[in-house]
């Protein structure tokens, strides 16, 4: 199952940094051949870099790539799991829903591209629930 998860998250950030890649290609050109920058390049690209940012910290952390995973190695692997899964229960799954309730619940939208902020704001409990799963095998190690 862990596999299979790492194969589809490491495929979506892939396709998230091309897209990203020829949105800012796109941007430049605009801006600079046709002095006129697309007004929702910019936009996206900041976009697509919290949703990588954030959903890369959860594939590294899945890794065992994390920087934050190397700092307590000399404690027992349950607690460093128990701390881990604990931090991203609280703040990132209960904390990340509850703004995307409230983000949604006032409308807020996006200048540029119109999207609802909430939608932008959903990668932190996913984030959350993908750092739970990497983690939880762990609370069975001895």
């Amino acid at each position: 199952m862990k596999n299979k998860v790492d194969r589809i998250l490491g495929g979506v950030l892939v396709l998230m940094l091309v897209i990203m890649t020829l949105d800012v290609l796109w941007g430049v050109f605009t801006r600079y051949v046709m002095s006129n920058q697309a007004s929702w390049s910019e936009e996206l690209a900041r976009f697509l870099l919290i949703w990588i940012g954030i959903l890369g910290a959860a594939y590294a952390s899945g890794q065992r790539m994390h920087l934050s995973i190397d700092l307590l190695k000399n404690k027992p692997v349950r607690l460093i799991a128990a701390l881990i899964i604990l931090f991203a229960l609280g703040v990132m799954v209960v904390g990340g829903t509850r703004l995307v309730m409230l983000t949604a619940e006032l409308g807020q939208r996006s200048p540029a591209l119109g999207v609802p902020m909430s939608l932008i704001y959903a990668v932190v409990p996913i984030s959350g629930l993908l750092i739970i799963f990497y983690r939880f095998p762990d609370l069975k190690s001895s």
